[in-house]
């Protein structure tokens, strides 16, 4: 499996190639490079789609979900700037890789996952891999987790309608969100949203993805 995630992890820096030759974006940090080459995504994903965990492409984890493609999660890791003693908010624990991921760079993850079943394997095998600092519940990701903001960062990994203000709210000023924006049959932009010090907010397309839809009360009203 290691040989396998190493050839992921170059097959992850050569989309970043092709991709920042369209898109102007820079190459992406080697820590998160090597983040992706330490978490062992086999582990997180169902038995039957173990095989090909280490493939550049999403893979069905169950309940209608996905979990994303490798070079997605490295890319959203990177627009976060993730740094070792951040806190970071992720909407949608999905198998949990994306907070492993992130869980490699940063003091603490927040996760949150509406669908109950996902929700209790990503903690009992995140748990299994030894992250002791991701904290994981379930709950609607609408409305974040006020509890512990502000955020230095917030990930979502479901697409939104719109930028869900209460997130916008729980964002550090100074800190960043990444997020997908979009209906499920329409064109979806991954947006990079960034707090000035100022609590004014910009936000900028990054380029085109597709995710599952964000669910839940607040992103219904």
């Amino acid at each position: 499996m290691a040989t396998r995630r190493a050839r992921m992890v170059h097959e992850v820096r050569r989309n970043a190639e092709e991709v920042r030759r369209g898109t102007g974006l820079p190459a992406l940090d080697p820590r998160v490079l090597e983040a992706l080459a330490r978490v062992p995504r086999h582990r997180l994903v169902p038995e039957a789609q173990r095989a090909h965990a280490y493939a550049n492409r999403p893979l069905p984890i169950g309940h209608g979900q996905t979990i994303s493609q490798p070079y997605i999660v490295a890319l959203m890791t990177d627009l976060a700037r993730p740094r070792p003693g951040d806190r970071v908010l992720e909407i949608g624990t999905g198998s949990g890789y994306q907070a492993a991921v992130l869980a490699e760079l940063v003091e603490r993850v927040y996760s949150i996952e509406i669908v109950p079943p996902l929700a209790r394997r990503a903690a009992a095998d995140l748990q299994a891999l030894g992250y002791t600092n991701i904290e994981l519940r379930e709950g609607d990701g609408y409305y974040g987790w006020p509890e512990h903001a502000p955020f230095d960062a917030i990930v979502v990994t479901a697409a939104a309608a719109s930028i869900p203000p209460p997130l916008i709210e729980q964002l550090k000023p100074g800190g960043r969100m990444v997020i997908p924006v979009g209906g499920q049959f329409h064109t979806q932009m991954l947006m990079l949203v960034e707090k000035q010090d100022d609590g004014r907010v910009r936000s900028r397309q990054i380029l085109p993805v597709r995710f599952v839809p964000l669910t839940g009360a607040g992103e219904r009203r």
